[in-house]
């Protein structure tokens, strides 16, 4: 009998696990993050991402980057961090790694996007790892 797809709770225990087992000097730069996991973008991400399909989308950061946020800021929003389960699922199942891996890496991209890192610059750090 084959086994059900990892739900939204596996996802989430997953990010958890991933999220505590970043090196203390890092995690306390973080500040309040919330991590969301949804099955997928919703449609004003969609949009704004310019995406083909839901499934391109694996994780999204919400917020103001460190470097930019201001403590003048009158109401700053809370910063977020969504991964999206259905794309991650398609991605895992696509490139037969590990599901936590996979998870991990999604999670640390978007924390780069919250430290204030483009697409360009983590793809140049990793690279180079």
């Amino acid at each position: 009998m084959a086994q059900p797809p990892p739900a939204i709770a596996d996802i989430e225990a997953l990010a958890a696990r991933a999220l505590a087992s970043l090196p203390r000097r890092f995690k306390r730069h973080l500040g309040p993050v919330v991590i969301r996991v949804e099955d997928f973008p919703d449609v004003e991400a969609e949009r704004a991402m310019g995406l083909d399909s839901p499934f391109d989308l694996l994780g999204l950061y919400r917020g103001v980057a460190l470097p930019l946020k201001s403590v003048s800021d009158p109401r700053p929003d809370i910063d977020m961090i969504f991964l999206y389960r259905r794309p991650i699922l398609d991605y895992w199942c696509d490139t037969g790694g590990d599901l936590f891996e996979v998870v991990r890496h999604v999670l640390i991209h978007e924390i780069g996007h919250h430290f204030g890192f483009s697409d360009a610059d983590m793809e140049r750090i990793e690279n180079s790892a």
